[in-house]
């Protein structure tokens, strides 16, 4: 008897701990909900991530801009997307990592009564300007792309809508979230507001800052295929954009795993022993031609001290060539969103096409040059010299405004390849050819837009079948909707 009570007394005990046996399939060590300041950074991480990586799985548009070259593969600079599952991982990032964050993150905002509603407000703004800068990104790499569909569980074959509706679209999403906006409220979001958190408070007046350059840039965008809407959007953005490096949207990555750039985690010999990537002689050759002060920034020397390129698109010896800087590699590099650089190249810009008379487009694009110089740790002095060249000078350097432009700003954003290749799309300069001659195959194309995933070809294949019949064949060759010359 008394070893019967003993063999039912733990059991006794158990079925008195829990409801019911649902109980037993909780996991304590893993957290049931999620904050939405927790989605927020999460998102934020997954933006600058699939935007920085130099990984040839994801993100080669630095090859793509011809700012690197290769030694060991050449799929990449050669343009082959199906050899890796390349569209894949920047529409899974942007969509599950990012989107899927940012809509979580509202969904959980909204259903929460206790929040002050101007601070609510405040952090409702705050994601939508970083989801609809997602959204761009999506569409100025694919076209046309899932959207009034999208994201909806029960529905796991969303339809794809026409790439121009849906920019209309988050250009109204971004302007409701701009005119939300209390910069005197405040916002919740605090540390986990990786991007403008001062002193552990966000600070909304440059969230007010950033929605608006994103707006002046989205603008700028339409320039070639509509000029009157963009110069509407251009001017009403214009006054409320960055005015300096200071309000920059970068991401603060820390010098540890797993949080650090992942430029490091793929090139610096700390984390990695891959040999992979030289400095293209495309970028090396006019950067010498200038003296450019950069160059120690953007790329090593050889050991006879020199700055040298490698071939592009070709195998190159990766001792004889100048590598990825030193400060490219660090591993609490931030990552760079948007910058005041690339504002005052877009300033520059809007006055040439009319859109805007504050400034002249000569202070523009000096403003974007000096700040770009300034950013990578050169001086005032250095960009005053460097702008005094003949071939730099706004008032003598070759071309028209979009050859001006597009050449100094394809410097400016090195290191920011998916930003360089969209801009090279837009502006058309400088004038960059595929590799031809020797190895390399005949007819090769530099990609302007990125094919659909094979994921789609398999699993959504008549919606994936229309979108690529609406936009004129899903090639890497079609160009979007935008895109006009």
């Amino acid at each position: 008897m008394k070893k019967l009570i003993i063999f039912l007394l733990p059991i006794v005990l158990l079925a008195s701990c829990v409801d019911s046996l649902d109980d037993y399939n909780i996991n304590e060590k893993k957290a049931t909900t999620v904050p939405p300041v927790t989605l927020f950074s999460n998102a934020l991480k997954g933006l600058a991530d699939v935007l920085t990586t130099p990984s040839v799985n994801t993100n080669n548009y630095r090859l793509y801009v011809q700012h690197w070259s290769t030694t060991t593969y050449l799929d990449e600079p050669r343009y082959n997307l199906t050899a890796r599952t390349i569209p894949q991982a920047l529409w899974q990032a942007v969509y599950r990592d990012v989107i899927s964050d940012l809509n979580e993150a509202k969904r959980l905002l909204n259903e929460d009564a206790l929040i002050d509603p101007k601070v609510k407000a405040n952090e409702l703004a705050q994601l939508e300007i970083v989801e609809v800068y997602s959204w761009s990104v999506l569409l100025n790499t694919f076209g046309n792309i899932p959207y009034s569909e999208a994201l909806n569980p029960s529905n796991p074959l969303p339809k794809y809508d026409d790439a121009k509706t849906v920019y209309d679209a988050i250009l109204v999403r971004l302007d409701a979230a701009l005119a939300s906006i209390d910069p005197a409220a405040g916002s919740n979001f605090g540390a986990g507001d990786l991007i403008y958190n001062t002193g552990g408070k966000s600070d909304m007046t440059k969230w007010v800052k950033f929605g608006n350059s994103l707006k002046l840039k989205l603008g700028m965008i339409l320039a070639d295929v509509d000029a009157a809407k963009a110069k509407t959007l251009v001017a009403a953005a214009a006054p409320n954009v960055f005015t300096s490096n200071a309000d920059r949207a970068r991401f603060p990555y820390i010098a540890t795993p797993p949080n650090y750039n992942p430029i490091a985690q793929n090139l610096n010999i700390l984390y990695s022993t891959r040999q992979d990537y030289v400095g293209a002689s495309t970028l090396i050759d006019p950067l010498n031609a200038l003296n450019d002060p950069r160059r120690a920034s953007f790329f090593t020397t050889t050991a006879d001290g020199k700055y040298v390129g490698g071939n592009y698109g070709f195998l190159n010896t990766y001792a004889n060539f100048s590598h990825v800087g030193t400060k490219i590699i660090e591993p609490a590099l931030e990552g760079l969103l948007m910058d005041y650089t690339e504002v005052e190249f877009y300033l520059a810009e809007a006055v040439e096409r009319g859109f805007i008379t504050s400034g002249t487009a000569p202070e523009h694009y000096n403003a974007a040059i000096t700040a770009s110089i300034l950013y990578w740790g050169g001086t005032a002095a250095d960009a005053t010299t460097y702008l005094a060249q003949p071939k730099v000078a706004y008032t003598t350097a070759t071309g028209d405004f979009k050859e001006k432009i597009g050449f100094q700003k394809w410097i400016a954003l090195y290191n920011r390849g998916w930003e360089a290749w969209l801009e090279w799309r837009r502006l058309d300069y400088p004038k960059l050819l595929p590799p031809s001659g020797g190895s390399a195959p005949a007819g090769l194309a530099i990609p302007v837009r990125i094919i659909y995933p094979i994921n789609e070809q398999t699993l959504n294949p008549a919606n994936r079948e229309a979108a690529g019949t609406a936009i004129g064949g899903d090639l890497a060759t079609t160009k979007l909707w935008w895109d006009k010359f």
